[in-house]
């Protein structure tokens, strides 16, 4: 199974959650290889939708529970917005 985007590229991720220990453990986990590339990392969802419309990832990993925006309108803004990356939900919810 290849994790290249259809062009060869790499998948470009934007990792969402407001702890940065979180982060980094999933920054690490996508290692070095060139399979991924992690373009960017935020701390809200308001941030999320920013750096969304700027970077334009393929894949975004979203927590739900987060201040001033919570994941659940951070999706919802996304769609509005017509940004096209897939979400991938993260949470701690039981």
């Amino acid at each position: 199974m290849s994790h290249h985007a259809p062009d060869g590229a790499p998948i470009r991720v934007l990792i969402v959650d407001d702890h940065p220990v979180v982060r980094d453990g999933l920054r690490g986990a996508f290692g070095p290889g060139p399979e991924f590339e992690v373009v960017g990392e935020a701390a809200d969802g308001a941030e999320a939708v920013r750096l969304a419309q700027a970077l334009r990832p393929d894949v975004v990993l979203m927590d739900l529970r987060m201040p001033v925006m919570d994941g659940v309108t951070a999706i919802e803004e996304l769609a509005k917005r017509g940004v096209a990356a897939r979400v991938l939900v993260l949470t701690t919810y039981d």
